[in-house]
């Protein structure tokens, strides 16, 4: 078995401390991608082997995933739930931007991104509603144009 040098040994525990999401499953997978990524880079340029580094990173990313929470180890939702997220976000501008619209307040394009017309459409709502006047989609205002 190859031997590794400190540093690298150091480079690969600190590279596999890291999973993202708020569940053990979430943060035990996206914690062995993490480690097998950078298992494989210290594989690369010290004694190990590229699949042996890998494996001890993903095997080391994974454990620390699962054995950590998110208030020792925070680097988000991991990606493939970012994307739902993001999917449902744009789907509820779009539904904000449709209902001011149809109510005569223009926010640009409804396509479910606030730009400067969608803030201003959503300021001149509130204002009109009495509400806080911030441009932002929030759920008294969604509350307000579904109502």
């Amino acid at each position: 078995m190859h031997t590794m040098t400190k540093s690298a040994a150091l480079a690969l525990a600190l590279a596999t401390t890291a999973g993202c999401g708020t569940t053990p499953q979430d943060r035990g997978l996206s914690g062995a991608g993490i480690g097998a990524g950078a298992g494989a880079i210290v594989g690369a340029v010290t004694g190990l082997s590229v699949l042996e580094a890998a494996a001890l990173g993903a095997t080391g990313g994974a454990l620390t995933g699962i054995f950590t929470n998110k208030s020792q180890v925070d680097m988000g939702d991991p990606a493939w739930k970012q994307s739902s997220q993001a999917h449902e976000l744009n789907n509820l501008v779009a539904d904000v931007q449709g209902r001011l619209a149809a109510r005569g307040y223009d926010p640009g394009p409804v396509d479910g991104v606030v730009g400067p017309k969608t803030r201003q459409a959503i300021r001149a709502w509130q204002r009109d509603r009495g509400l806080a006047v911030d441009g932002r989609v929030t759920p008294e205002l969604v509350s307000s144009l579904r109502g």
